[in-house]
């Protein structure tokens, strides 16, 4: 079994039965492909099936040498995901990283912007250029509703419900929520569909999608990027800023304002609620004003 053909499989396993999104099939790819290149670069004759144990420790290894522990720790999750492919499928009776262990990693909090950071931000956008307003917009829909970079650029006029206040949109692994959208950010939205959106010469494909490059097609996930990246520098902002963390910032401040955990776990999209307590952890304050106000012997 030749390792090219069986990562293809694998692959097709993650996208059908697993339903995980492009981006994750393409870091589990880029875990088993570390492996391969380590068994080329070290003239080791192991296939899928024949690789063990002691060969994947010695991986480990090495990579533990120019990797941070979080890096390690993404990699050895992806190979022992694939390995229990291979028992899954009857190709392998064992998993050669069953006992290795992956190094302990603290939780890492996630990066917020103020307020004021984010007006700040707004500000440094100009409006008097093409781009103007659908930046705004941009920034705008990635904070008002916590949405991730991917699913913004996703997003369709069809998913847009104003009059019901609410977007549709779709997720990881294809998974679709509803998020209530204010009034607010619905206004930012119109002025650039109505304003540069609607003199954009656009590609009939993408006629749906809502936010456009100058060439009439999708933005990428790297635009966007680019867009913060430059506003950043615009605003002087001493701050590390990419999309997430304004959906970040959405989280927290809600927190902060009182919102019911359980209600920011549904908007973001969280399978599990554990993911979303990461937020309890950013202000502390929040958890004594809960007290204050909800225990009967405050």
């Amino acid at each position: 079994m030749k390792w090219a053909h069986t990562l293809k499989d694998f692959q097709h396993f993650l996208k059908i039965e697993r339903g995980l999104s492009d981006n994750t099939i393409v870091n589990y790819t880029h875990d088993i492909e570390k492996l391969i290149q380590y068994l080329t670069d070290n003239a080791i004759d192991h296939s899928p099936l024949t690789v063990d144990e002691e060969t994947v420790q010695q991986f480990i290894y090495e990579i533990a040498k120019i990797l941070n522990a979080r890096s390690q720790t993404r990699i050895i999750s992806g190979l022992k995901s694939f390995f229990n492919y291979l028992i899954f499928e009857d190709y392998r009776k064992d998993n050669p990283m069953e006992l290795i262990e992956a190094p302990k990693i603290g939780r890492k909090l996630p990066d917020t912007l103020a307020i004021e950071d984010i007006e700040r931000l707004i500000k440094a956008i100009d409006l008097s250029k093409d781009e103007g307003h659908r930046n705004r917009a941009i920034i705008e829909t990635l904070y008002g509703c916590g949405l991730r970079v991917s699913e913004l650029v996703g997003l369709k006029f069809s998913d847009l419900f104003f009059d019901e206040g609410f977007i549709r949109v779709t997720g990881k692994g294809d998974k679709q929520r509803f998020v209530p959208i204010s009034s607010f950010t619905q206004k930012h939205i119109n002025l650039y569909v109505h304003g540069q959106r609607n003199h954009t010469k656009h590609i009939p494909e993408f006629s749906d999608t809502v936010f456009l490059n100058r060439r009439g097609k999708q933005l990428t996930r790297v635009m966007i990027f680019t867009i913060i990246k430059r506003l950043t520098e615009k605003s002087g902002l001493k701050k590390k800023i990419s999309p997430h963390t304004f959906r970040h910032s959405f989280a927290t401040h809600l927190l902060e304002n009182g919102a019911d955990l359980r209600a920011i776990q549904l908007m973001l999209g969280h399978e599990s609620i554990t993911t979303t307590e990461i937020y309890m952890h950013v202000d502390r304050s929040h958890l004594a004003m809960v007290m204050e106000k909800y225990h009967p012997r405050t």
